[in-house]
């Protein structure tokens, strides 16, 4: 499908909305009233205004946060920078909010970020690569301010989580309904760095009955704080309910335009490492030239070259991802009896955008790739006489789905059976243009006139997924639950432009053709026993699986191998990636009367996964591919065995004190070698095998400690906020490591008490700091080799905001 005719999908998908917000006002005047809910109807445990809430009768190992939590943290965060706050979750970002998406890094008792599972409201939103194929990121899907609670499963996600992708857990995202009176919402934050944050939302109240809706707006600007790139963009999210005796209509529409500069990454080796001279350059930032173009044109020689000392720590003029997402849904919940409920949603997303890097044309074996082009031609003046190229991964997607969930309650038993279908046409460019010396672009513009169409790959990719569970009640305290999802893939792939052979390194030529995973039988078993102190013991056992990635620009995916050959192999021998997970625990929530404890919420969970299939990418060369592109070899390598526990507990201190502490210890360790190319001395070839059996998976900590020390004292509030991360290996053999770090934040407000009479209620002043002990360190960790070298991000620096809010 073009751009216009998603476009044109889009727009009906509106009409239809606005159409059924017609029809229901209409159909309301002849229907006796049902109130509108301020809020979503969630577990009673939701509405206690706590750090943490445990999710009750889960048999898994489940927490949510608050968006009112989120907003204390920092008004404005993303969602899944707000669990960071939550047990056994590493997440790092470059930027207070959690925006930037290539500078982060999630781990959730030892999976990365791809090997989880997200969703808005029920909606999928792909498995958050940078290199965007099938979805988008929460907090461009959503704008934080509307979020209602945040939901991290953390060993598995339920059955009917509608992901490709959800090995490790699941995060869930959801947003807030439309309040029943009218009014509005205005925020303004300003801080460190230029911040500007802009937060408007209006909200109809209820008419014709049963009708509301709200429309909310947020714009943001922000200096990096290492370089001179303002991230940000706009915002608008509407959404409609119709909340009636009948069922519960819903209406979404979300719109995203971002245009997030990127910072570069520091690429870090042993010392000494085969006596180049550029070993001993690893700065602590890597900020690029923009806007000042004449140091970018002085960091040059007259042929282009950057100088040598600097290594793969050299600097591009700017790098950026500009994104635009359009994500419309349309649920009803059908009341069809007492005991019977049917929910459909259908949802569409369109997405096109681009990663974006200017940088020098002599850099990664980019003279070798540009003269397969240009043969024997002056490239300082075939790219505009600057000694730069902008180089684009140009994206587009456009996905349309379904989701239909019935529920039964039949005596003891509560049966759930649900399907889920996407249809998703993706496609990944890669292109080089210009970048004159008289007309230097910015990390905003968006690049015309390209000279090169590096490849152009295409997928086309189905979904169907479908699960049937019983949750049945053998006791009044005692539940059993058990079920099952069936899950296929089925992607064709075709490449409309064929790089030259040899341009892509490790390649022949980028794959066509179709490849189908598929696991009939994903089971899941556990159970709820409530103690007379109404404690929960509760335990789960649950198979999932991780689809192939169907994205043909790079990453772990059959459709970046490097041969038609090598797909076909591949699509013979590879297995998907799946994972066992057991985990048991205790939670519950009591009253207590010990001294200055009176009350203590908290949850233990233990947990241990069997992961298998394990698929890696084997790169010659990290910084080569990244910069020029290239086929890595992908293959299963093996199987990981994790074993780990969370504690997480909140002491409550009389009426004004709380304490929250969340310790975790997360042990995932290899357990077989691989082999990674080969050696050939007298003629006697010998496969090089990479000894990584028994070492633990880098990246991931073993531990963490996070903790939320609360006062409340009527209008004033305050919050100090600690995030322990322990020390983390940087390479598969774990050879290298970085150390630990403790960051520290603080927030406090005060609400004003304006009288009855004024049209503005609700006036709020909060600030926050953010890394308050003024920590240094590697906050994010880029594992790319087996040994010797490895890429971080630094952690940025103390900064403050100021947020003033009110409500009218």
């Amino acid at each position: 499908m073009s751009i216009t005719s998603a476009r044109h999908a889009l727009l009906a998908a509106c009409a239809l909305g606005a159409l059924a917000m017609a029809q229901a006002a209409h159909a309301a005047e002849n229907t006796p009233a049902a109130p509108v809910a301020a809020e979503p109807a969630v577990d009673p445990a939701a509405a206690v205004d706590e750090v943490l809430v445990i999710s009750l009768s889960s048999t898994r190992s489940a927490v949510q946060l608050s968006g009112s939590e989120m907003q204390k943290i920092l008004p404005g965060l993303s969602p899944l920078k707000a669990i960071q706050t939550l047990p056994g979750v590493t997440y790092v970002t470059a930027d207070p909010w959690g925006n930037n998406e290539q500078n982060t890094s999630l781990f959730i008792h030892g999976f990365n970020g791809q090997q989880l599972g997200y969703t808005l409201d029920g909606v999928p939103l792909g498995d958050q690569s940078y290199g965007n194929y099938n979805g988008l990121s929460p907090q461009r899907a959503v704008i934080s301010e509307v979020v209602g609670r945040v939901i991290l499963s953390s060993g598995a996600g339920s059955l009917g989580t509608a992901s490709t992708s959800n090995l490790g857990g699941a995060v869930e995202t959801f947003t807030n309904d439309p309040r029943a009176e009218f009014g509005g919402q205005f925020n303004q934050t300003l801080g460190s760095y230029d911040t500007s944050r802009t937060f408007v939302r209006l909200d109809s109240g209820t008419f014709g009955g049963n009708n509301a809706l709200y429309f909310a707006y947020a714009h943001q600007k922000a200096k990096a704080w290492d370089f001179n790139g303002k991230q940000g963009g706009d915002q608008a999210n509407l959404k409609y309910v119709r909340d009636g005796e009948a069922g519960k209509l819903t209406f979404y529409l979300s719109y995203s335009d971002k245009t997030e500069p990127n910072e570069d990454g520091t690429t870090r080796y042993i010392p000494g490492r085969a006596g180049k001279p550029y070993d001993g350059y690893q700065p602590y930032t890597r900020p690029f030239l923009y806007p000042d173009f004449h140091a970018a044109l002085d960091y040059l020689d007259a042929a282009g070259n950057y100088p040598v000392t600097e290594g793969e720590n050299y600097r591009n003029y700017f790098s950026a991802a500009q994104r635009t997402d359009y994500l419309t849904y349309l649920k009803y919940d059908a009341k069809l009896s007492d005991n019977v409920t049917w929910s459909n949603q259908v949802y569409y997303h369109d997405d096109h955008g681009r990663g974006i890097v200017a940088g020098p044309i002599r850099v990664a074996g980019l003279p070798a790739l540009f003269n397969f082009y240009f043969p024997g031609q002056n490239l300082k003046q075939v790219f505009g006489n600057s000694g730069y190229a902008t180089r684009t991964t140009e994206y587009q997607i456009d996905r349309l789905g379904g989701i239909s969930t019935l529920n039964a309650t039949v005596g003891d038993h509560q049966i759930e059976a649900g399907f889920w279908y996407e249809h998703n046409k993706s496609s990944a460019y890669r292109r080089w243009y210009p970048f004159d010396v008289n007309h230097p672009t910015s990390p905003y513009d968006v690049p015309t006139g390209w000279l090169i169409t590096q490849y152009g790959s295409e997928i086309d990719n189905k979904v169907y997924q479908f699960h049937v569970q019983d949750q049945w009640r053998i006791r009044e305290n005692l539940v059993l639950q058990g079920g099952f999802k069936s899950s296929v893939q089925d992607a064709t792939g075709r490449v409309p432009v064929q790089p030259i052979v040899g341009s892509l390194i490790n390649s022949t030529g980028l794959p066509v053709g179709e490849i189908k995973t598929k696991e009939w039988f994903l089971p899941q078993v556990g159970a709820v026993w409530t103690a007379g102190t109404g404690d929960e013991l509760f335990v789960n056992i649950q198979k999932n699986l991780r689809h192939f990635q169907t994205y043909g620009g790079g990453g772990l995916s059959p459709f970046s191998l490097g041969s038609q050959a090598a797909f076909d192999n591949f699509k013979r021998d590879a297995e998907p990636e799946t994972a066992w997970t057991y985990e048991a625990g205790i939670r519950g929530k009591r009253d207590l009367t010990l001294g200055p404890i009176t009350g203590l919420d908290g949850q233990l969970s233990i947990y241990h996964v069997d992961f298998s299939n394990r698929l890696l990418g084997v790169a010659p060369s990290a910084a080569a591919i990244s910069i020029v592109g290239g086929a890595a070899i992908v293959q299963n390598v093996g199987s990981v065995k994790t074993d780990g526990v969370d504690l997480a507990l909140t002491l409550r201190l009389g009426d004004h004190f709380s304490f929250y502490d969340a310790v975790s210890y997360n042990r995932s360790v290899y357990q077989d070698d691989y082999t990674s190319g080969s050696t050939t001395v007298g003629g006697v070839v010998t496969p090089t095998i990479v000894r990584i059996a028994g070492k633990k998976v880098p990246g991931s900590p073993e531990w963490l400690n996070k903790f939320v020390a609360s006062a409340n004292f009527g209008d004033f509030e305050a919050q100090l906020i600690g995030d322990f991360v322990g020390e983390r290996f940087a390479t598969y053999t774990n050879d290298l490591k970085v150390d630990s770090y403790m960051l520290l934040s603080l927030q406090v407000s005060y609400a004003f008490q304006t009288p009855a009479s004024w049209p503005i209620q609700g006036l709020k002043l909060s600030a926050n700091i953010t890394n308050l002990g003024q920590e240094k360190g590697d906050l994010n960790v880029t594992v790319s080799q087996p040994a010797g070298s490895y890429s971080t991000f630094p952690i940025p620096p103390r900064q403050g905001f100021v947020t003033l809010s009110t409500r009218f």
